[in-house]
């Protein structure tokens, strides 16, 4: 689920077994992914990038989990987009056992987990929702960059 390479145009979402030439599993089901470039500051791609993940997971049969999911996908894309100002790549993988989201992008600055500024600010609450709400989250570095992500397992902790 980790695969990161940094590629364009439209996202795809689709059986990975078909692309990826792996034996799927006919009694726990398939492997289903989603990845969509980002357009640098391209904040029309935040609800774009939820629409996708819905129907990523609409056979998922995990309503509440995937209304989380796409919550989260929300926060990552956006801080991706207004933090770093540059592309970002958002990846997603449904397996049976539950979804990864990754939102890659080639700056390699950390993002810090803040309450926000004021009780009226809306800003900095981002990752302390992917913190509080997810199963596991993390940032890990690359070459370039770094991808934040968090994952769900299908079934609420």
């Amino acid at each position: 689920m980790k695969s990161q390479a940094r590629g364009g145009g439209p996202a795809v979402v689709g059986d990975s077994s078909a692309a990826t030439g792996e034996e799927a599993d006919t009694i726990t089901g398939r492997v289903h992914r989603l990845r969509r470039r980002l357009g640098r500051a391209d904040l029309k791609a935040v609800p774009e990038a939820r629409r996708e993940l819905r129907e990523l997971l609409r056979h998922w049969g995990k309503p509440g989990r995937s209304e989380i999911a796409e919550l989260l996908t929300s926060e990552l894309v956006t801080n991706a987009l207004v933090h770093t100002d540059d592309d970002a790549v958002l990846t997603a993988v449904v397996e049976p056992g539950g979804l990864r989201v990754e939102v890659r992008d080639f700056v390699g600055r950390r993002p810090e987990p803040r309450g926000p500024d004021s009780e009226d600010d809306t800003h900095g609450r981002g990752l302390m929702l992917v913190q509080s709400l997810a199963d596991a989250w993390g940032v890990r570095p690359h070459g370039v960059g770094k991808s934040v992500w968090f994952e769900l397992g299908a079934e609420a902790a």
